[in-house]
């Protein structure tokens, strides 16, 4: 089975039919997280959105090399060229080493990633693993003299680079733009031009990740990573990078110029970018008191929230809307993905009860088709999830008696059910009866300490938050009422 699988290509800004270039597998590689902070909503997207694409391809048949990546070194604040390291701005503040934080933001990343489900990629390689394949890179353009070195720093020469390879290719700018652009906030004056960039930066003294090269002692340009480790785990060309829309420029842009100044190809033939999540209309942010991490999302402990969310909850919210648009979180948004995810878990579990007759009353044979249009355009997981509810409707009739189904017909439509809702778009049926589970029992602790207050019995109110406590669960009190959640 080689489905035809329609994608928007950000590079042709058109769809096209997914042609592997490699004839024995399709190599898909993903920008991973910069370690340096809890995962948050923004973090949730490109990893549900492509662990989707990940699950239906090799549902289709393909064997896929999935490539996602660990930034753990180079991503200077503001992704500029001057200023402090992220993780060590944020190892200096904590007071630990570099490493220490960057293994303790990887495993929390882990862990939300397998709490929404999220397969493991194939190849999970990290910034700091492949410094070697960095400088091997960095001399190879310079062999080729897209670049140069200045006081100890690499730069690629875009300018010269434009003479040969159409700059700007992937986000639509042109040259004379991104001058303009960048001509009064470039201070870099040992830069022979504003839109040059750093491949290989000189450190300071003070600066602590830092690595010999025959430049001297410094460290590879935040984008360097990304062209190095791909090539070295997928070839010089492989067929799907996928990442945020935020990454496009400069991120992504500069990634095909470093790829065609070393190897004098095109890395990638699709180019697919997930759109943003904004909260309450506006870009999320820590200065506009408007971040939540998703350890706050599955706790309810931050004061947007008017509720902790399960994992499938957020998977449900995020795959409602087809990943190139931009999405909108608010608590009556996900009210009401927790509700279309529960009642599609529940349609799942009805299903499996049902009992066959001699005849079926409709075609499941159109219920796997429309799914599989929908899911072949382009990932379109809203429309897939549409198709899905219309089953809900049968498996309801059925149930009521107002509709039959014959073994084949029951055993098939189990299948499209497994195929899709679980093996494909990953919801994870077990763990969201759970969820309602323990939230229906807590609900009834959290109501017999509410009685405990009211008749003024402190000491049994006390000692259930208290031993709730000591379990790992905390309680938080609010005018509003009380809620819990799991203690970091």
């Amino acid at each position: 089975m080689k489905e035809k699988i329609s994608i928007y290509n950000s590079l042709s800004r058109k769809k096209e039919t997914l042609k592997p270039i490699v004839k024995d597998y399709i190599g898909m590689y993903v920008c991973g997280p910069t370690v340096y902070g809890d995962p948050h909503l923004g973090h949730a997207r490109p990893a549900i959105t492509f662990d989707v694409v990940y699950r239906y391809l090799k549902w289709c048949g393909y064997k896929v090399r999935y490539v996602r990546n660990i930034t753990d070194a180079g991503h200077l604040e503001n992704d500029a060229e001057e200023g402090e390291d992220k993780i060590t701005k944020k190892a200096r503040l904590e007071q630990l080493e570099p490493m220490e934080v960057a293994h303790l933001y990887t495993l929390s990343y882990h862990r939300a990633m397998k709490l929404l489900n999220c397969q493991s990629p194939s190849i999970e390689p990290r910034a700091t693993g492949h410094i070697i394949e960095q400088i091997e890179m960095i001399k190879k353009i310079m062999k080729n003299d897209f670049a140069y070195e200045k006081n100890g720093s690499v730069y690629l020469d875009v300018n010269k680079y434009n003479q040969h390879y159409p700059y700007g290719i992937l986000s639509g700018r042109n040259l004379e733009d991104t001058l303009t652009g960048t001509r009064e906030l470039d201070r870099q004056s040992e830069k022979n031009s504003p839109v040059d960039f750093a491949i290989w930066k000189k450190a300071s003294k003070e600066h602590i990740m830092k690595w010999a090269s025959p430049w001297g002692e410094g460290f590879p340009g935040w984008h360097m990573e990304c062209s190095a480790m791909s090539e070295k785990y997928l070839g010089k060309t492989f067929d799907i990078h996928g990442g945020g829309m935020d990454l496009v420029f400069p991120h992504h842009e500069a990634e095909i110029a470093q790829s065609n100044a070393c190897n004098k190809c095109m890395p990638v033939n699709y180019w697919m970018h997930n759109n943003m999540i904004t909260i309450d209309g506006k870009k999320m942010g820590k200065s506009l008191g408007n971040f939540i991490n998703l350890e706050e999302f599955f706790t309810g402990d931050h004061k947007k929230l008017n509720k902790a969310y399960s994992p499938m909850t957020i998977r449900f919210f995020i795959l409602q809307a087809h990943y190139r648009s931009t999405l909108d979180f608010g608590n009556d948004a996900l009210q009401a993905a927790e509700k279309g995810c529960a009642k599609l878990m529940e349609a799942i579990t009805t299903l499996n009860q049902l009992h066959p007759v001699a005849e079926s009353s409709f075609n499941v044979a159109e219920i796997k088709q429309e799914c599989i249009d929908a899911i072949n355009d382009d990932f379109n997981t809203p429309i897939l999830l549409a198709n899905l509810f219309e089953g809900v409707k049968i498996i309801n009739s059925i149930k009521d008696g107002k509709a039959t189904i014959n073994n084949t017909d029951l055993e098939k439509l189990k299948k499209i059910y497994q195929d899709f809702a679980i093996d494909i778009l990953g919801l994870n049926v077990m763990e969201e009866n759970n969820d309602d589970l323990t939230d229906d029992v807590m609900g009834i602790i959290l109501l017999l300490r509410k009685n405990a207050k009211e008749n003024k019995d402190f000491n049994t109110a006390d000692l259930i938050r208290d031993e709730l406590d000591k379990k790992g669960i905390q309680i938080k009190d609010t005018r509003e009422g009380s809620s819990w959640g799991i203690k970091k």
